[in-house]
């Protein structure tokens, strides 16, 4: 499975320059926006699991690659926080369309221009295990996740705190630490600003 993985990865890969060079040779590059996405990480037996399905940073980080005519960030690495629901507002900033008011999105074209900015504040997913719904926000430095009990959101099951700046692999989940209480709760506050059901 890992060997047909990787396979997989190189062979997209390999598409993708192509696609580029063809636009290169078709004299489109210019006026082409490029965007390459995927719709969730994979586990190669991290954590004892395989495929998806969690809330974890090697399910909810996904590859997310733009070029943009002109861009200062083309062929660079981002590291700042972005969704899939900020690519629409994002094409339609670069290709200069007004923003329609519905958008729930923010434009991440800034971060084209300087690919070291910091990107959206958190970013958010959520993944169901059994009768309880896991709210992940990822910000920064941490990824608190809350599992709540779906027919009732204000039931808090458990709640799992990892800390990427001292364990980017989220292996150990220190919500429970006396010292972490702090950073918990703000977090928590944090999160039910962005999903309501669970104040």
């Amino acid at each position: 499975l890992i060997h047909g993985y990787r396979a997989c990865v190189s062979y997209v890969d390999t598409l993708v320059g192509r696609l580029l060079d063809e636009l290169d040779r078709l004299k489109l590059s210019d006026n082409t926006i490029v965007i390459l996405w995927g719709d969730h990480g994979w586990k190669l037996g991290d954590y004892g699991a395989w495929c998806k399905h969690t809330n974890f940073e090697l399910d909810t980080h996904v590859p997310l690659i733009v070029r943009s005519p002109g861009a200062a960030g083309n062929g660079r690495a981002c590291h700042g926080l972005v969704e899939f629901v900020d690519i629409y507002p994002s094409l339609c900033d670069l290709a200069g369309i007004p923003l329609p008011a519905h958008l729930e999105g923010t434009s991440f074209a800034p971060l084209l221009k300087n690919p070291d900015g910091l990107g959206k504040e958190v970013a958010l997913s959520q993944y169901p295990r059994g009768k309880l719904m896991g709210y992940s926000m990822r910000t920064d430095r941490y990824r608190l996740t809350t599992w709540v009990d779906r027919e009732d959101p204000k039931q808090v099951a458990a709640v799992e705190l990892y800390d990427h700046q001292e364990d980017p692999g989220e292996t150990a989940n220190v919500a429970a630490k006396p010292e972490c209480a702090q950073i918990v709760a703000k977090l928590r506050v944090q999160l039910t600003e962005h999903v309501p059901k669970l104040q």
